[in-house]
């Protein structure tokens, strides 16, 4: 058996100072993982906080994201322990944690997620993330620490004063930006051209930079250079149901307009 973890693609992009791409899935299909890290994406996140995937479903996409060598980020739903680490001892590359409030918070995750001498998570050994035993328990404890992430997403207005404190926190890799659930907390969804939320995030990025740590946020191809050169280095561009339902819209227009007799009346779709 191997000696060893896989090693995370995305932290040895981030660690080589380059940038890594990410893609959220929120169809419980092992194919649509596949898709992804065929299309060559860095990570693929996976969601249990607004998703009702279950632990098969996770496991699934693992599986289908190593075969080809993309990681799988699980954004875990607020719980226990258990609920943080299933995902890593399955072998999940990360686990994002929504909502982090403050810097006690943060240290709450870093100890219920990382091994000594960061944390006192739990200790088993017999999954997928440790070779199913295949690698030693001091190897297997080192390892996890170096080679699997924990982000925490900064979401609300009521962390921004304790950024400092949270990006501090050993064991926590990466503060994540949430832009629209930020602009729902200010009162204006969906505006993210806020003032407060465009000074947001730039101060998630600076205090992430300042504590050695990674910046990550959600993006689209106009604005992915302009988050870049603000700090963020993990990017989350698209989402697998966005995607399709584009494209189903734009196939059916088509289709509806191919039918059309020349001269008919186009209707109230526009086509």
């Amino acid at each position: 058996m191997g000696t060893g973890m896989r090693p995370s693609r995305t932290l040895n992009k981030l660690r080589t100072g380059q940038p890594a791409f990410c893609f959220k899935l929120n169809l419980a299909d092992a194919r649509a993982a596949e898709i992804a890290a065929l299309a060559g994406f860095d990570c693929l996140w996976v969601c249990q906080e607004h998703v009702p995937n279950d632990l098969r479903v996770i496991e699934q996409c693992i599986w289908a994201a190593k075969a080809h060598d993309a990681d799988v980020l699980v954004r875990v739903a607020r719980g226990s322990y258990s609920d943080y680490i299933r995902p890593l001892e399955m072998d999940a590359a990360g686990i994002m944690v929504p909502h982090c409030m403050s810097a006690d918070d943060a240290r709450q995750v870093a100890r219920m997620t990382r091994f000594h001498p960061l944390g006192r998570r739990a200790l088993d050994g017999g999954n997928a993330d440790a070779a199913y035993c295949g690698i030693g328990l001091e190897e297997y404890t080192r390892q996890a620490n170096a080679e699997r992430f924990v982000m925490v997403q900064i979401e609300d207005p009521e962390p921004l004063a304790e950024l400092d404190a949270i990006a501090a926190v050993p064991g926590i890799d990466m503060l994540f930006f949430g832009p629209g659930d930020f602009s729902h907390a200010l009162g204006v969804p969906g505006r993210l051209d806020d003032p407060r939320l465009v000074q947001a995030r730039r101060d998630v990025a600076q205090a992430a930079r300042r504590h050695g740590k990674f910046a990550g946020t959600a993006a689209s191809p106009a604005n992915v250079r302009e988050l870049m050169d603000m700090g963020y280095q993990f990017l989350s561009i698209g989402a697998d149901v966005a995607g399709l339902a584009s494209y189903c819209r734009a196939m059916l227009e088509a289709a509806k307009a191919g039918e059309m007799p020349s001269g008919a009346s186009r209707g109230p779709y526009g086509n």
